[in-house]
């Protein structure tokens, strides 16, 4: 089944496509994950500031929202339909989007809701395909925070693993799986990952420059104790897991109360501060499992200076890339949602309740019919336990 998985992260850059084929094996014991193919497609100018202009802390109106769901919806569906000519020659199966979240309505440990645009019927119409969308309601409507759904990949992924293995992924806020042998997996957001630096870079270049691009001004620059430590003091870091973050708490304006408190710094010191920040708080966060190796994946991987200091930060544990697994750490969360359309097409769950705090595991999404009428298969009687990566002509796993 070739599925294909569309996903937008906080930044609000453009939209990841992922085309997979997934295979049963073993009885459904094993899950075959083939990647056919992976592209971003950045928004268009006036989309990208609309968005970035409607996340919190901005008022907004129900005619915003509405031209937002469909104007994400509409380019959604001209990306997905590129995928799949492109990555599938013309033939897939099913969509898995995850939209563009605009709030996650969180409150301390408690998560009440979360709200993701881009109005799959667009996809549907675009493509004649099904499409499996809001992946997070179920699991938050179930009890649980909505996140961190890559949990549900990285522990069929990393489970089986003698040594305890932690996944990070670095978008615009840090998340983490913590996969131990005869342990629960554990999975949350750790706090922002580039969230803050590419505000900061945003304040410096007066809108320029939306990330630091190789790490270069984070490099000339010193982390600040001062600005770190008062940072540091975020209740956040301190909640139990689970738990869960976003833009809402450490966006451009928690930057700025921050440097109003503290004072100004040179923009190089800025930028590697946050970078300091990130490093820490992911660090702190993993030492109590003992990890022995982390596995990262997300724009932040292409930052140099952050993966040095989070290579320092975590030593002795190692620091390496999905990309050693056979899974491009760029295309990391569209294949996630791809795996997850997957398992929501069989009737499978969706999220796992021991990360994200839930009730239950519940089936994700809602599916949005296509060109032909739904024929959807039995559900699976056993879900996978395990998944491997491998290319498209070789059946050899990946590890």
């Amino acid at each position: 089944m070739i599925v294909i998985g569309a996903s937008s992260g906080t930044s609000a850059d453009g939209i990841d496509v992922a085309a997979a084929r997934f295979e049963y094996e073993e009885g459904g014991a094993l899950l075959r994950l083939v990647p056919l193919g992976f592209a971003t497609t950045p928004y268009s100018d006036p989309l990208r500031e609309a968005i970035r202009g409607a996340l919190p802390p901005a008022a907004t109106t129900m005619e915003a929202v509405c031209r937002l769901d469909t104007r994400i919806g509409q380019e959604f569906a001209a990306a997905v339909s590129s995928g799949i000519a492109e990555f599938a020659d013309g033939r897939a199966d099913l969509v898995a989007s995850h939209g563009q979240t605009l709030f996650h309505w969180a409150d301390g440990a408690t998560v009440h809701g979360t709200l993701q645009l881009g109005q799959p019927a667009w996809i549907a119409e675009a493509t004649g395909l099904p499409v499996v969308s809001d992946l997070r309601v179920a699991d938050v409507a179930a009890g649980g925070q909505g996140a961190p759904l890559a949990s549900t990949l990285d522990l069929l992924l990393l489970g089986g693993r003698t040594e305890p293995t932690a996944a990070l992924n670095l978008g615009g806020i840090a998340n983490v799986t913590v996969v131990r042998d005869g342990h629960p997996p554990r999975a949350f957001d750790t706090g922002p990952a580039n969230a803050l630096i590419d505000a900061a870079m945003r304040l410096v270049t007066g809108g320029r420059a939306d990330f630091d691009a190789d790490g270069a001004l984070a490099r000339t620059g010193r982390a600040d104790p001062v600005l770190l430590d008062h940072l540091l003091t975020e209740p956040y870091y301190r909640l139990s897991a689970p738990k869960t973050t976003g833009l809402e708490l450490f966006g451009p304006d928690y930057l700025d109360s921050a440097l109003k408190r503290v004072g100004p710094l040179s923009d190089p010191d800025l930028i590697a501060t946050l970078v300091e920040l990130t490093a820490v708080t992911v660090a702190d966060a993993l030492r109590p499992s003992g990890v022995r190796e982390v596995l990262a994946s997300g724009g932040g991987t292409r930052n140099p200076v952050l993966m040095e200091r989070l290579a320092a930060r975590l030593a002795p544990a190692r620091l390496d890339s999905t990309d050693r697994i056979g899974l491009d750490g760029d295309a990391k969360e569209a294949y996630l949602f791809a795996l997850i359309g997957f398992l929501s097409w069989h009737g499978l769950p969706g999220s796992l309740p021991e990360c994200t705090g839930a009730r239950r595991a519940p089936v994700a999404g809602r599916i949005t019919p296509g060109a032909e009428p739904l024929r959807m298969p039995r559900p699976a009687q056993t879900a996978p336990r395990r998944l491997y990566v491998s290319t498209p002509d070789s059946g050899s796993p990946t590890r």
